[in-house]
């Protein structure tokens, strides 16, 4: 590795991770102060011609093919093609960009041992499904201002393009609605009805629909054209320059030579992830009691069943195929409702056609996630002496499930078996699976927020990390409730509170543009 000693170069706002929560930080940002230098700095490079475009939406026919083959799963773990590799290699350079478990990247995460790595420029956003459910009791961390939680949930919901009724739903999609409803009628009010997923997508009259991600939410990221700011990609943020409770910058590694460097920066927000972002803050020494503490994922329970078309009076020539550029029919949503139905309910189904294109058949994909019991023991440890591929602690996930997740699973294994019934014929041995730990990559907790500093939290509500003034947080991390249904949506109200805190704080007066020493350090974006 090489040391490139320069004078400390200067932005308003560094944003660790160009991921949705990241590019959310900054859009907001930018729509408050169209001068406010930021700059946005991820290890990772673009996959395709443009970093922050989603792989739904590429324009390279390879690409858009891979994804596209993949994604019919539904099981993120599984279509963002993290490779499955059980020992590190030696070498970061040789790593394309894309999704690796944290396993390759020399974690000791057999705890956990599907929990995967973004190392590429837009991170998640560029990968994810886009499914958007709204949070709702439990899940719920609005620190006793349900108003002002309604109000930062629109503004998420808003800058993700939630559509309420994206991918359906066909006649076909309607029957089995109609099924959930007769099922679980009277578990919860009206808007927790069983119902079309909301997706974060553009609807369009016809063709695949466009899926939100970093460079939609804020397009400077895959355009340019904004003078004020940078993106750095292909630099690893190795650790955060403080004192005196706050920070004033950064140290920057170049990935593709080892340069480093350093960068002053009035305010950071680390929205790295639920694993990256922890281990920023303990390689930086920022070490609170509650760091890497409340590491959760929901159970993931999968299966499918074929659906009996005599049962439902349907024929062949009746099944619905997919919009062209989708993989599925309907997208629909069970959501949880508390005790009593405490399951989320993900359905994604599609039509199986011959060679001809004829439909033969149509598959309910049913999909339950099971809340897991948020516990302090079920954590992050970070070392302090071994480094994994990008140099950085170690970490070893510490990860079991209560006795308590145990009998919950246990009943949303019998309850995906009845459920399935209600459709066709089903076969749990084969046809359901309960997918191990990190499969979801919905990982939360680890940098958790809440409203004291009673060494339970990392950060104040607003993501502001105890003891620094200017030090905030936003991403899946900072959620400190156990979560049943998809977590970006929730993550994203983390990242509205940060940039808002951000802008009612002390940043200081904006400078008209980027430093062009700055620009000339790595791969970038201006």
């Amino acid at each position: 590795m090489t040391h490139t000693p320069r004078t400390a170069l200067r932005t308003d706002v560094l944003v660790v991770g160009s991921g949705i929560m990241g590019s959310l930080v900054a859009r907001l940002l930018r729509d408050t102060d169209p001068a406010l230098r930021i700059t946005v700095a991820d290890g990772g490079t673009a996959i395709g011609p443009a970093p922050g475009v989603h792989l739904h939406d590429v324009d390279d026919p390879a690409l858009w093919s891979r994804y596209n083959e993949r994604v019919g799963t539904g099981i993120q773990g599984l279509y963002t093609g993290a490779e499955v590799v059980r020992e590190a290699g030696d070498d970061l350079t040789a790593l394309t960009p894309g999704m690796f478990h944290a396993l390759a990247f020399g974690e000791d995460a057999e705890a956990m041992p599907a929990a995967a790595l973004a190392w590429n420029a837009g991170g998640m956003g560029v990968h994810w499904t886009a499914a958007t459910p709204w949070p709702a009791g439990d899940e719920v961390f609005d620190h006793d201002d349900p108003d002002r939680w309604a109000a930062d949930l629109d503004i998420a919901s808003r800058l993700l393009a939630v559509a309420p009724r994206a991918i359906g739903p066909t006649e076909v999609g309607r029957t089995v609605l109609d099924v959930l409803r007769r099922r679980y009628d009277g578990l919860g009010p009206e808007d927790r009805r069983p119902r079309p997923m909301p997706m974060a997508v553009t609807t369009t009259a016809s063709g695949p629909l466009p899926r939100t991600a970093p460079g939609t939410i804020f397009p400077a990221l895959a355009t340019g054209g904004d003078p004020a700011f940078t993106l750095l990609t292909g630099t690893l943020v190795t650790s955060l320059v403080h004192g005196g409770g706050r920070v004033t910058g950064a140290r920057l590694r170049r990935v593709r030579d080892g340069a480093e460097w350093d960068v002053h920066a009035d305010t950071v927000v680390v929205c790295a992830d639920a694993l990256r972002t922890p281990q920023l803050l303990f390689a930086s020494g920022i070490r609170p009691e509650a760091l890497g503490r409340g590491l959760n994922e929901h159970a993931f329970v999968s299966a499918r069943v074929l659906l009996d078309l005599d049962r439902f009076g349907f024929g062949p020539d009746d099944l619905p195929l997919p919009r062209p550029g989708e993989f599925c029919t309907d997208s629909l949503w069970l959501p949880h409702n508390g005790p009593v139905q405490p399951f989320h309910g993900q359905i994604m189904n599609r039509t199986y056609v011959d060679a001809a294109g004829r439909p033969l058949a149509h598959s309910v994909g049913l999909s339950l996630y099971v809340p897991v019991e948020s516990r302090p023991e079920n954590r992050l440890v970070f070392s302090p002496t071994e480094t994994d591929l990008a140099g950085m602690p170690r970490i070893r996930v510490e990860f079991a499930r209560s006795d308590t997740d145990r009998a919950l699973i246990r009943r949303a294994l019998d309850e995906v078996r009845s459920l399935a019934e209600e459709f066709g014929p089903f076969d749990p041995a084969t046809e359901c699976a309960l997918l191990p730990p990190g499969s979801s990559l919905h990982l939360t907790g680890t940098v958790r927020c809440g409203p004291t500093d009673d060494g339970t939290a990392v950060c104040d509500p607003d993501g502001r990390v105890w003891g620094f003034d200017n030090l905030y947080l936003a991403g899946n991390g900072v959620v400190p409730t156990a979560m049943a249904a998809n977590v970006t949506l929730t993550g994203a109200v983390t990242a509205v509170r940060a940039a808002r805190a951000v802008t009612e704080g002390a940043v200081r007066p904006a400078r008209p543009a980027p430093d062009s020493a700055l620009v000339a350090q790595g791969e970038v974006r201006p």
